[in-house]
């Protein structure tokens, strides 16, 4: 190695030919070690190149998930003369499913048990209407529907609302179900809540809620239904939950319906006032289901009130729309519609559903 070195220094113009090929050998070794690590690196490249190309969706891929996307549901068109009643085997809510029908509506009847409902089922085909109202029968404008406000999602409630235009609520704990202690809570707060949210999710027009004398104030005799587990406060809780889903809604407080009998009409005439105006009365079951009838059919009339309705002998007979009327609403009614407009110009020949059917106006 020592004499190489030699060699070299002694003839640096032309330098030994073991001195070149070392040069050559190291100089082609590190171009092919350039060489070679090029190669790796765009072939390192190139796979994840081709790797992020595989997994990238195509074109003609794109296209089709988009040709092929579910479009959204059509909105359902809501049924003007469709009412959803919830406690329909009731007291009052039997009374206004068939009073609804006599005014033309087509009722789907919310009961926990289609088996239940027999004895309304009967009631409806023993009636007789009008030939205003003769193109259908009266069991062909009813519809059972199973329906528990307490324990279904409100998918299902909604679905048993189905396209009915407005709601009517008449349900409540059950007087021979006094012990239960959370009656009241669950019935007449929980579930009534669980309609009002699934009726602001159906879309429906107008809610019509009978709650009691005294939700909200105190007062004797009305305040002694208290001792019930707190109904009153519990009802009171249900009207402010309607009051704020910001629905066009009536809330109908009544007085005392146990006594009186469908024949109480025939002596004593409905009375129509504010809230917070009684704390005491008596009314009948079925004029309670009369007046929620015509504010179905009057819903301008109805439109978000809050009325105390009893009976008394003294009062005068006058039609339900005109003791409506005298109510004072919570909000400013909607615009009317240009055929409603129409309907109301003097002259005119067109009368409204409710001017056509309602057998309370005189």
């Amino acid at each position: 190695m020592e004499q190489a070195n030699a060699a070299f220094s002694l003839s640096p113009r032309y330098p030994s030919t073991a001195g070149c090929c070392m040069a050559a050998c190291s100089y082609s070794h590190q171009r092919s070690t350039l060489s070679h690590r090029r190669d790796r690196a765009w072939s390192g490249r190139s796979a994840r190149s081709s790797s992020s190309l595989r997994h990238a969706p195509s074109v003609a891929g794109v296209y089709a998930a988009v040709a092929t996307a579910t479009p959204p549901p059509e909105p359902k068109t809501k049924e003007k003369d469709l009412v959803f009643v919830a406690g329909a085997t009731g007291k009052v809510g039997s009374r206004a499913v068939r009073e609804l029908i006599k005014l033309g509506f087509r009722v789907r009847a919310g009961v926990r048990s289609a088996q239940r409902a027999s004895s309304l089922v009967q009631s409806v085909q023993q009636l007789k209407l009008d030939d205003a109202t003769a193109a259908a029968s009266p069991a062909e404008k009813l519809e059972i529907v199973e329906c528990d406000l307490e324990k279904q999602p409100q998918a299902d409630i909604v679905s048993a609302i189905g396209n009915a235009v407005i709601v009517v609520c008449s349900i409540g704990a059950s007087e021979k179900e006094i012990l239960d202690v959370t009656g009241p809570y669950r019935i007449d707060y929980m579930a009534t809540n669980n309609l009002v949210q699934s009726a602001t999710a159906a879309k429906v027009e107008h809610f019509i809620l009978v709650t009691s004398l005294g939700t909200n104030r105190i007062g004797f005799p009305a305040f002694l239904l208290n001792l019930f587990w707190g109904v009153l406060c519990w009802k009171r809780r249900a009207e402010e939950a309607l009051i704020a889903s910001g629905l066009s809604y009536t809330i109908v407080r009544p007085g005392g319906m146990e006594r009186p009998t469908d024949a109480f009409k025939e002596t004593h005439n409905l009375v129509v006032a504010d809230e917070d105006t009684y704390v005491g009365g008596l009314v009948s079951n079925l004029q309670v289901a009369e007046i929620i009838a015509c504010m179905a059919s009057n819903r301008r009339a109805a439109y978000c009130k809050v009325v105390e309705v009893v009976a008394e002998t003294t009062a005068p007979l006058l039609p339900m729309e005109d003791l409506l009327a005298r109510i004072p609403s919570k909000r400013e009614p909607p615009p009317l519609a240009e055929e409603e407009l129409a309907a109301r110009k003097p002259g005119s020949n067109q009368t409204s559903k409710a001017d056509a059917l309602s057998p309370y106006t005189a």
